[in-house]
């Protein structure tokens, strides 16, 4: 049902570009929907499209694989994994790897686990074994698959060890995300022998993800001068240490991949020369983070409409719903944006409610009782844990609809 591989003739390509103009894109996605009741979630195929390709032109040749996380939608998945140049699943668990592994045989568990039922279940498949694998950086991740399933008893498990990627500062301390213990170059090869060195598994990969270059936007606010800096300090640092660490491991053993990235990295990712491979995933989708860097404009290809139901003051409107948080500090870009009509803004004192979003502005006048106001959400996977389905939109009408995870019945964060 979802193809984006078919060639771009000059009607598709035009359409592709009504984003640029809010007007258009916004009310034929109202005009497209108007028959279906809100909530209502839309990818518009165009969008997605043009995300896609554009994320390959920014990655540099090498091959993207998809980061799970941030779509939940199968169809998506499928049909971006189909465009040459995307290759694998970075998948955000264990049970969630073993669900895709039916269809799909390069899956990479982007986070270490300690699910036993999971891992038993890995561990008596043979084929799931061969297409997954696992995220370690504790020698005690590897006892635990021990306990749940000796060597003897199962096929051998593919591993590949998670670096910490973070910035080390006196200035400012650790800039980035809290991952794994291992660091250096000397971290990454004593795990990698102690690994090499028990039955039962095999490392085959690295991965190193930039948090703070790949999901720090660069472009607004008073401290993207600062975060700049930090940002090309961190490339500087990361280039190095990142190859001394795929040089120590290589030492030790053969690799596959060594992974690094994120959406908003990609132009550096590509660009380093220890790097075979990079993850992406929000960037396809592109909730309104990604709004905020210089290197590359996203297209906003999913979005969620939801209906006045009251009209507190002149210039506040009350949506039904809309409180669907992305993951990070508990601060306002976090939040789902309104988007349109433009001019729209959650309240401080009350932002977007699980039940119900205030929303003010001058646009908030015009608005009447069963309006619809669009709001895109801050990444990308959150939409997918409340909607069943997304509306499949392609020049301005519904093409079809495609399930979540949710829709599927599977909630695994």
């Amino acid at each position: 049902m979802l193809d984006l591989t078919a060639d771009l003739d000059s009607q598709l390509a035009a359409r592709s570009r009504t984003w640029k103009h809010p007007q258009q894109y916004w009310s034929q996605l109202t005009q497209a929907t108007a028959h279906l009741a809100a909530p209502v979630a839309v990818i518009d195929t165009d969008a997605l499209r043009h995300n896609a390709m554009d994320m390959l032109v920014r990655a540099g040749g090498i091959p993207i694989r998809v980061a799970s996380k941030s779509v939940r939608v199968r169809a998506v998945l499928d049909a971006v994994l189909k465009i040459p140049g995307y290759r694998g699943i970075l998948a955000f668990t264990l049970a969630e790897a073993l669900w895709l592994a039916d269809a799909h045989d390069d899956i990479v568990v982007g986070y270490p686990s300690v699910d036993r039922e999971a891992l038993a279940r890995l561990a008596a498949d043979e084929q799931a074994a061969a297409r997954i694998t696992l995220m370690i950086d504790d020698p005690g991740q590897l006892d635990l698959i021990d306990q749940v399933a000796a060597p003897t008893a199962r096929p051998e498990l593919r591993v590949a060890l998670d670096m910490d990627a973070s910035l080390r500062t006196t200035a400012f301390g650790h800039v980035g995300v809290r991952r794994s213990p291992l660091f250096t170059a000397a971290d990454a090869a004593s795990l990698a022998r102690t690994i090499v060195a028990r039955r039962g598994f095999r490392l085959v990969g690295i991965q190193m993800y930039e948090a703070q270059i790949a999901g720090q936007p660069d472009a607004i606010g008073a401290e993207a001068p600062i975060i700049r800096m930090l940002q090309a300090r961190s490339r500087d640092e990361l280039r190095r240490r990142r190859a001394e660490i795929a040089a120590a491991v290589l030492e030790v053993t053969p690799l596959e991949f060594v992974n690094g990235g994120g959406t908003g990295s990609l132009e550096f990712t590509g660009s380093d020369q220890s790097v075979t491979e990079a993850t992406a995933g929000s960037g396809l989708l592109a909730g309104h983070l990604f709004d905020g860097y210089r290197s590359f404009t996203p297209a906003p290809a999913s979005a969620f409409a939801l209906d006045v139901v009251r009209k507190p003051a002149p210039d506040i409107a009350t949506l039904l719903g809309g409180g669907w948080i992305a993951s990070g500090p508990a601060i306002a870009s976090r939040q789902p944006r309104p988007t349109w009509p433009s001019g729209l803004r959650t309240l401080p004192r009350e932002a977007a409610g699980e039940v119900q979003t205030p929303v003010h502005g001058d646009a908030a006048r015009d608005l009447a009782i069963g309006d619809r106001v669009w709001l895109r959400h801050a990444k990308s996977g959150e939409g997918a844990e409340r909607f069943a389905t997304y509306q499949l939109v392609t020049g301005g009408t519904v093409a079809g609809e495609v399930p979540t995870y949710r829709g599927e019945g599977k909630a695994f964060l």
